[in-house]
């Protein structure tokens, strides 16, 4: 049975046939459904969202919904001419003013041909989504020279960057647990602010300052 408190969505930044990008979001959604949560593929070869000024589409409302209900959002892009792909611009364009995107953690995966990986599509994806509110989590995963790194069925064929590669998924819901759902921390903390009105001022200093339990990135 999946953990419905956990809802990931994820969307891959690139609608050619066979592409690298999706190959490698396929082993991340794996991770997702090994770990038991409700998972939703935003498949943007299949939506028709129209241009920013061009009014919204039903594919519109159903990526807006799809994003809305998630806990975390997963974005998967290739690098094209030192930036993330136009695909992926045009869905954060198509989450609304303001976005929807806002307030949800999202972690980042970005793959390119070249030694370097993704490294500027990756900046340039965080500094948007940042800007519309999303929470950015730390560490995204870039992956260079994609192009040797699968066969014809999708199978990585480098051990360690498939592990980096599922990492995405791990620490997007190591997030999630430690800090969202099912929301033990604010329950903790509310409880302790409960207490407050009862106890003395020494036991008020050692109640405020107990350090609450903190996200701890996996080395990658």
């Amino acid at each position: 049975m999946k953990n419905q408190s956990i809802h990931i969505t994820a969307a891959g930044g690139s609608v050619r046939p066979g592409n690298f990008t999706t190959k490698a979001l396929a082993l991340v959604l794996d991770e997702l459904r090994h770990r038991e949560v409700a998972v939703d593929v935003i498949d943007l070869a299949k939506l028709d969202l129209p241009l920013p000024g061009k009014g919204e589409s039903q594919d519109t409302n159903k990526a807006q919904e799809m994003v809305s209900r998630a806990t975390g959002v997963i974005l998967a892009t290739p690098e094209y001419h030192g930036s993330y792909s136009s695909v992926i611009k045009l869905l954060i364009d198509n989450l609304g003013f303001p976005s929807v995107l806002s307030g949800k953690p999202v972690a980042l995966l970005g793959v390119a041909a070249g030694q370097i990986g993704a490294i500027k599509a990756l900046e340039h994806l965080r500094s948007v989504c940042s800007h519309v509110g999303a929470i950015v989590l730390p560490a995204p995963v870039s992956v260079a020279g994609v192009q040797k790194l699968f066969d014809e069925q999708g199978r990585c064929l480098d051990e360690g960057i498939e592990k980096r590669i599922r990492s995405v998924a791990t620490n997007l819901i190591d997030y999630i647990r430690t800090n969202i759902c099912p929301g033990r921390n604010r329950a903790t903390w509310r409880n302790r602010v409960d207490a407050v009105c009862f106890l003395s001022p020494p036991e008020i200093n050692a109640v405020m300052t107990t350090k609450l339990p903190k996200l701890e990135l996996k080395e990658l």
